[in-house]
């Protein structure tokens, strides 16, 4: 991929990316093509009707069959990019979500973060009420719902598994944000009062920038989060290690064991 490292593109570590990237790579071969193309055409126009060769101006122009070629390649080209890579990619995309063996992690962004909502070893997320909400309870979770016993809320860094298909819900709690993380290959909209959905594979160990993609305020430069892709081992001990449950209601749920 020589254009996309030219320019910057960090290199892929997620199992799909290849996709966009070979997408991505003839697009830009594409417009350097038009663009070398187009600009020889300008000139030898410049060169073809200066002034000193006519002395008259010519209204009808250049005239060439080769143009219409041009032309009709041109759209050929950009069909081929639509039909054998928008389109496929979307579909991947959308059709791929689903699935049971993905990890599901609810991602709430905010002025000027990321919020990441693991389900715990339970599989099961714990009920959220926006009346719940405080400043140590950003997302809202009602800890008295079994359910949320074992649920995880990290802040700015999103430990995944290694090798490990992850789905993203994504949404927002003030303003339009986008989840973007370049180097996994995905990017979504969060969006107020709805939710978006991505996946992703990490296929390689390493911590990974997370960026917002929408302009969201004053801090929008500032909010930045990172995707940490980490040995399944590592991240299983690290999930049951780190319930976010507050203390005064682990000691309830406790006591409520014991009692029966």
């Amino acid at each position: 991929m020589i254009l996309l490292k030219l320019l910057g593109m960090p290199d892929d570590v997620s199992a799909d990316g290849y996709m966009i990237d070979h997408m991505m790579e003839f697009c830009l071969w594409f417009m350097v093509i038009l663009f070398v193309g187009w600009t020889l055409f300008f000139l030898f126009i410049l060169w073809k009707f200066r002034r000193g060769r006519n002395k008259q101006a010519q209204y009808h122009g250049f005239r060439a069959k080769w143009t219409t070629h041009a032309e009709l390649a041109v759209i050929l080209v950009e069909a081929v990019l639509l039909l054998g890579f928008a389109v496929p990619i979307w579909k991947k995309t959308v059709k791929d979500f689903h699935d049971d063996n993905a990890m599901q992690v609810h991602v709430v962004a905010y002025q000027f973060g990321w919020a990441f909502h693991y389900p715990g070893a339970d599989g099961k997320f714990g009920r959220n009420d926006p009346k719940l909400v405080s400043s140590t309870n950003p997302l809202g979770i009602d800890w008295t719902d079994p359910s949320s016993k074992d649920d995880v809320v990290a802040l700015n860094t999103m430990r995944v598994p290694l090798n490990q298909k992850v789905a993203l819900t994504l949404t927002s709690k003030d303003v339009i944000h986008n989840f973007a993380a370049p180097s996994l290959r995905v990017a979504r909209d969060a969006i107020p009062g709805s939710s978006n959905e991505i996946w992703f594979t990490g296929i390689k160990e390493g911590d990974y920038d997370v960026i917002c993609g929408q302009l969201c305020g004053a801090g929008h430069g500032l909010m930045k989060g990172t995707v940490s892709v980490i040995p399944a081992a590592d991240f299983s001990e690290w999930i049951l290690k780190n319930p976010s449950i507050p203390a005064q209601f682990k000691e309830q749920k406790v006591a409520a064991a014991t009692a029966h």
